[in-house]
């Protein structure tokens, strides 16, 4: 039976090509623009995600996101010290300025100011020079992608110049970071030279980045810090998790990407399930001469099951393949760096491909069932 089946299936190549054809456009559209929108919310967690040495997050009581913050004075980080609990706590700004080079050209960065004595917040890796440097005055580390805007199709290397806000900044290091959500280019240096470059107001910092004492929970200490304080404390997970679930909310990325995931799912289904719908009705008799013989409908209905199944597999792997085959092509440009397909969305992707050859065989499946097995004889 299960050959019968497959050379049912494969006899008109068409209409076979067709089905597959279907579920890999399917499968591709949905696994790349989930990934494509996974990615894009990663990234807008991208500053916390390089911060690995602090699990401690303080900000203003009101603040929603990474991105917005209200400043903190430096009584609050004396304040957050001072909580029994803190083995340390050091500061952190986060704000935006705007870069030129040598040439001229000029673009908007994010400036990561790091607590002068420990240089907490760092990204571990380091492509060229040394960290250390930036105890020097007027030094900055550079991302590898601001370093590819400023310096275009030239080698990496440290000590050139760049103008931040009236002041000549020099290169001391190049790391990678991960991409933030606006593919900005990310300078670090010293928190006293970031306040120092960005402007005049009386209250800088962003953040207060404070780790717990050995044997204290994290999520203990963030109760008594918000006692103490009055301030919002979170861990880095949950800060990063509520800057996503802001972007998920607040902004109309969700909806756009879950548009094009629906009218695939849409598209595979109904393409799929017409294709096979008259693939079935071109094989009635084909179906009615097995019920003829004294096959059952359970037989019967395991052989359509079976074909749908094929197809679904072979389509389902061609795309995920496409979708797979994509993410590797782009892998060294940087400005898709933090790209990637997850295993999770290759299982949630079979998923769906499972339930659209189900739904697509089903209208098929009552069509053969209720089939008489006399219309073999009918001309």
């Amino acid at each position: 039976m299960r050959f019968i089946a497959w050379q049912m299936l494969t006899g008109d190549k068409a209409k076979y090509l067709g089905l597959i054809f279907a579920i890999a456009f399917s499968t591709f559209l949905m696994s790349h623009q989930v990934s494509i929108f996974c990615g894009l919310m990663n990234r807008t967690a991208a500053q916390i995600d390089d911060i690995v040495d602090a699990k401690i997050w303080v900000m203003d009581a009101k603040t929603q996101y990474l991105d917005e913050v209200k400043a903190l004075t430096d009584q609050d980080l004396f304040r957050i010290r001072g909580v029994e609990g803190v083995e340390w706590a050091v500061p952190l700004f986060k704000g935006t300025s705007r870069a030129k080079a040598p040439d001229g050209r000029f673009r908007g960065i994010i400036l990561m100011g790091l607590d002068d004595a420990s240089l907490i917040g760092m990204p571990r890796r380091i492509i060229k020079g040394n960290i250390d440097a930036l105890q020097e005055p007027e030094t900055i580390a550079i991302d590898q992608v601001g370093y590819k805007f400023f310096f275009p199709n030239e080698p990496v290397t440290i000590h050139r110049t760049l103008d931040l806000n009236d002041h000549t900044v020099r290169i001391v290091a190049v790391v990678d970071s991960n991409a933030p959500f606006v593919n900005l280019p990310v300078f670090y240096t010293r928190y006293s030279q970031a306040i120092s470059f960005v402007g005049r107001e009386r209250n800088q910092m962003s953040f207060v980045l404070a780790k717990a004492k050995q044997g204290i929970a994290d999520a203990e200490l963030n109760r008594r810090i918000t006692a103490a304080t009055g301030l919002k404390s979170l861990t880095a997970n949950e800060l990063g998790w509520e800057t996503i679930w802001y972007y998920i909310k607040n902004t109309g990325i969700p909806i756009n990407f879950g548009i094009t995931v629906v009218i695939a799912l849409i598209v595979g289904t109904v393409v799929a399930g017409q294709t096979f719908y008259l693939f079935t009705i071109e094989n009635l008799k084909q179906f009615g001469a097995l019920k003829a013989i004294g096959v059952s409908d359970l037989r019967i209905v395991g052989m359509i099951l079976m074909q749908a199944l094929i197809v679904g597999a072979i389509g389902y792997g061609i795309g995920i393949s496409m979708t797979a085959a994509f993410f590797e092509a782009f892998q060294s440009n940087l400005d898709l760096r933090g790209f990637r397909m997850l295993p999770e969305i290759m299982q949630g992707t079979a998923a769906v491909v499972f339930f659209i050859v189900i739904l697509a065989s089903a209208f098929s499946v009552r069509k053969v069932i209720v089939l008489e097995p006399a219309v073999v004889f009918r001309g």
